[in-house]
């Protein structure tokens, strides 16, 4: 019974304080308190967000397929380099400090160059994300992979069982924590970066949308846009989460 009123709290409190906050800003821009044009009403938003749906899934599917190929990419050289730099220490005092150095780098100032290089297509959005992805993923299996427990890689060793063993049966499974929450995090930073990278040039996509109706003052639909990437890195994170707790069920084995 505890465990079913906490659940209910975990998602009826998030929810509560939501209407509330729409409800506040509601009432702002009801008594005037904010001009219209600067802060549109929720029900505003949500107008624009049904009559514009059909656009903003045409230029959501674009969006959404440059983040799954950064995501894709970010992941797998994630863990490439994390399995690297858990292989050798030398790759890692060389590689580590880098990686740490262009997280000081914000992504809007990296597409300008990446649309320089790259034109206009989408390449240039799929290596910012890839960029935005690569590091919580690198740095969050590394964390993993130094944290296995010392006795398991003893008594591996003792079974003489070789280094690619080790990593494959202990301390990839050890580090599967570590992996999803890294990928919570790239999940929706992989979206924010693909929009950030269609701001700054491109033909298609929630970024390209949002500049076209900025320019035209519409601010009530750059609202209905920021809604829906906020809605999309929500689900995205929400099928991470399954996935986590479909592949870790020893996790939850003691609330089962």
């Amino acid at each position: 019974m505890n465990r079913k009123n906490n659940k209910a709290k975990e998602i009826w409190i998030p929810v509560a304080t939501i209407l509330v906050f729409l409800l506040i800003w509601q009432l702002i821009c009801a008594l005037g308190w904010v001009p219209g044009f600067m802060l549109p009403s929720p029900v505003d938003v949500g107008r624009a967000f049904i009559t514009d749906f059909p656009l903003l899934m045409h230029h959501a599917g674009i969006t959404l397929l440059e983040a799954f190929l950064g995501l894709v990419i970010g992941v797998i050289l994630g863990f490439t380099c994390a399995a690297f730099m858990d292989t050798f220490p030398v790759v890692k005092s060389a590689l580590y400090p880098i990686l740490v150095l262009t997280q000081t780098i914000p992504p809007v100032a990296i597409a300008p160059l990446l649309i320089l290089w790259f034109s206009y297509g989408m390449w240039p959005k799929v290596i910012l994300v890839v960029l935005v992805a690569f590091f919580p993923m690198a740095v969050g299996l590394l964390e993993g992979f130094q944290s296995v427990d010392a006795d398991m890689v003893r008594l591996m060793k003792s079974m003489k069982a070789t280094k690619w063993q080790i990593f494959w049966k202990v301390k990839v499974p050890s580090a599967l924590g570590n992996f999803f929450s890294g990928l919570k995090i790239a999940v929706s930073y992989s979206v924010v970066g693909a929009v950030i990278a269609e701001w700054l040039g491109g033909f298609i996509g929630l970024g390209v949308y949002m500049t076209r109706v900025k320019k035209s003052l519409s601010y009530d639909k750059m609202f209905a846009v920021i809604l829906l990437v906020s809605v999309i890195s929500l689900i995205l994170m929400a099928v991470v989460k399954l996935i986590q707790y479909k592949a870790m069920p020893w996790e939850h084995a003691k609330e089962e």
